[in-house]
C-alpha cells in the first residue's frame, strides 16, 4: 500500500460519543473489541474546557466485554497529563498501544474530580486483512 491510500486503510470505532459527562462512571467507555485490528491503535480523546476540578485518562484491558481479567495498561509514551482548568485548550490527546499487547478489549477510565467534563473517545486502527 502507498502512502498515499494508507488513511483509508483506517478505520474508527467511537468508544464514547460526545457527553457531559458529570462523574468517572460517566467518563468511562464500555470495554471494545481490537480483535479486528492488527498493528497500532489510537485512541484519540477529545476534552472540552472545564468548568472546574479536573481529569484523569487512564486505560484498561481485558479479556472480554465484560472485563474479565481486567488490567490497567499506559500507552506508549506514558500516561496522559491530568486536565485541569489549567490546560484544558480543547486539544486531543492520542494514545496510542499495540494491539499484540492488549487482551482482546480495551476501555478508557475517565476519573472526574469535582464537576463534569465534556469528553469523547474513538479507536482508529487498521483492520487485518486476510
Amino acid at each position: 500500500m502507498s502512502l498515499e491510500n494508507q488513511m483509508q486503510a483506517l478505520s474508527a470505532v467511537a468508544m464514547l460519543n460526545a457527553v457531559d459527562a458529570a462523574n468517572t462512571a460517566a467518563a468511562t467507555s464500555a470495554y471494545i473489541s481490537v480483535a479486528g485490528f492488527e498493528g497500532d491503535i489510537a485512541i484519540v480523546i477529545s476534552t472540552g474546557i472545564l468548568d472546574a476540578g479536573s481529569i484523569t485518562y487512564t486505560f484498561s484491558h481485558a479479556t472480554d466485554a465484560g472485563g474479565s481479567g481486567d488490567a490497567a495498561i499506559v500507552p506508549q509514551g506514558g500516561a496522559l497529563a491530568q486536565i485541569t482548568t489549567a490546560n484544558d485548550n480543547g486539544n486531543p490527546y492520542i494514545a496510542v498501544f499495540p494491539v499484540s499487547k492488549l487482551q482482546g478489549f480495551i476501555r478508557v477510565i475517565g476519573t472526574i474530580v469535582t464537576g463534569g467534563a465534556l469528553v469523547s473517545y474513538t479507536l482508529i486502527g487498521r483492520q487485518k486483512t486476510v
